[in-house]
């Protein structure tokens, strides 16, 4: 038997991803691939893909009453996103990994159903940055506004397209 290497947890350790707060997440497409549009003008243009993507993400409260969106944008390659746990409803809890495994889901059902043909859409992690206060909050939302204004120096910059 092959022994691999364990891969570090990206979670914030002993942190309990279920208690109510704001999570600024990163969700990246597979091989960074541009499926979801092209910044012109600095100006996120979606394709048909892109549009799945924003459909599914207004849903997420749909599906999760819990959580509540804030700031967000969909970039060629990546998405970012506030979202807002709101603490334990009808005795359920959220936990954030559930949201975007279900998010993630949703969007590459969707696009196979689209496209008539199995499509690898995501890479299998995520990132996330717990908000601990207003100021962190704000400085968030300005980084998703601002985004497509920076693209070509972003760090998930890349010229390769769909």
């Amino acid at each position: 038997m092959v022994a691999y290497p364990q891969r570090k947890s990206p979670r914030l350790k002993g942190y309990d991803y279920s208690q109510s707060g704001a999570y600024f997440v990163t969700i990246c497409t597979h091989q960074r691939l541009h499926l979801f549009g092209i910044i012109t003008d600095q100006q996120m243009q979606h394709t048909p893909a892109g549009d799945i993507a924003v459909e599914c993400w207004y849903s997420i409260p749909n599906h999760y009453p819990d959580v509540s969106l804030d700031a967000f944008i969909f970039m060629p390659n990546h998405i970012h996103g506030i979202l807002c746990l709101d603490g334990d409803k009808d005795g359920f809890k959220t936990v954030l990994g559930r949201v975007i495994n279900g998010y993630k889901g949703a969007v590459t059902s969707r696009l196979r159903g689209h496209l008539g043909e199995p499509i690898v859409v995501w890479q299998s992690r995520y990132h996330d940055a717990i908000i601990r206060d207003e100021n962190s909050l704000n400085h968030i939302r300005a980084y998703v506004e601002n985004n497509p204004l920076s693209w070509s120096d972003d760090s998930l910059f890349s010229l390769e397209t769909s």
